[in-house]
């Protein structure tokens, strides 16, 4: 079955940088979007960036022209740039694909990952 595998969260220093990588296991899937959303303690998950397979992206208003968001060729791995990280950012990330059912009726597919931890002290 398929997996999303996440790795770099870690500790950081306000205005720090961290790069978020995600990619996929278990079959050679292909997905039409691919995208990080967070959690922070006591907080609703929130998107935090996503990219569709044109390449067009959408960025939380709080992250954009901060975090950067890139896909892999094969669209099956997904990277998130962060920079200038503050203590908001601090929560868990997850990384979110998505892609459609190989037959009919042909349904949105939605996986999600574990989570990686991001903290950012001040």
């Amino acid at each position: 079955q398929v997996q999303l595998v996440e790795s770099g969260g870690g500790l950081v220093q306000a205005g720090g940088s961290l790069r978020l990588d995600c990619a996929s296991t278990g079959g050679g899937f292909s997905f039409y979007a691919m995208g990080w959303y967070r959690q922070g303690v006591g907080k609703q998950r929130e998107l935090v960036a996503r990219i569709g397979s044109s390449g067009l992206a959408n960025y939380a208003a709080d992250v954009k022209g901060r975090f950067t968001i890139s896909r892999g060729n094969a669209n099956n791995a997904v990277s998130l740039r962060m920079t200038s990280l503050q203590p908001e950012d601090t929560a868990v990330y997850y990384c979110n694909a998505m892609t459609r059912q190989r037959a009919y009726p042909y349904n949105q597919v939605e996986y999600w990952g574990q989570g990686t931890q991001v903290t950012v002290s001040s």
